[in-house]
């Protein structure tokens, strides 16, 4: 069977599920969309993964697997979501250490962490994206621009709290030095909702 390479094109908030999130996946050469059903956690790990501006001030559990794997020279070469059943994804993290390859079984969420921080490419096979993969409407280019620097819907992410969300500060009449200032405060509070707020608010300037 063929493997298909896939990347990450984006994480909303799951319509079918309550408080879950819908991970897409991206066919690099073709235009089907994998969409899979992840956790509130998980999705918040992999959205701080993909900002390069929101650095925990404490490792998160995937951030702390990646320390330890650095630590004895683990490496995840590659991630293979191998298997669909009953609509739930399987996934096997390639790893290799001393080289010698090993072959461990994971979540599909926490696989794609760790890819992630490994910056280790994501796989599947032609037979599951031919059977769960999905062809969404056509986009503008300016979709496909934002959504290839990883745009994410990271307020929306991050609003997933159970207890009310308090009302967005107005932060247009900070200057810039502040809203880096702003930004780091909320970062080391690991307010990240916070931090998505300012983020945007920088990213507009």
């Amino acid at each position: 069977m063929s493997l298909v390479r896939l990347n990450i094109k984006g994480i909303s908030y799951s319509q079918t599920q309550n408080g879950a999130y819908a991970l897409i996946l991206n066919e690099v050469d073709g235009d089907r969309k994998l969409p899979i059903v992840i956790g509130a956690f998980e999705a918040q790990s992999i959205a701080i993964a993909l900002e390069k501006e929101i650095k925990p001030p404490r490792p998160l559990t995937h951030d702390l697997f990646k320390n330890f794997a650095d630590r004895f020279d683990i490496v995840i070469k590659q991630v293979i979501i191998h298997k669909l059943v009953d609509g739930v994804f399987y996934s096997s993290l390639i790893c290799e250490r001393d080289k010698i390859e090993e072959i461990i079984d994971a979540r599909t969420s926490d696989a794609i962490a760790l890819a992630l921080r490994f910056e280790a490419p994501i796989f599947t096979y032609k037979n599951i994206l031919d059977k769960a993969g999905i062809y969404l409407k056509v986009e503008s280019k300016k979709q496909k621009e934002d959504e290839n620097q990883n745009s994410i819907l990271m307020d929306e992410l991050l609003d997933s709290n159970l207890e009310p969300s308090a009302p967005k500060e107005n932060y247009s009449a900070k200057t810039l030095e502040e809203l880096h200032n702003l930004l780091d405060e909320a970062v080391s509070n690991e307010d990240y909702e916070k931090a998505a707020h300012i983020r945007d608010e920088i990213s507009k300037r």
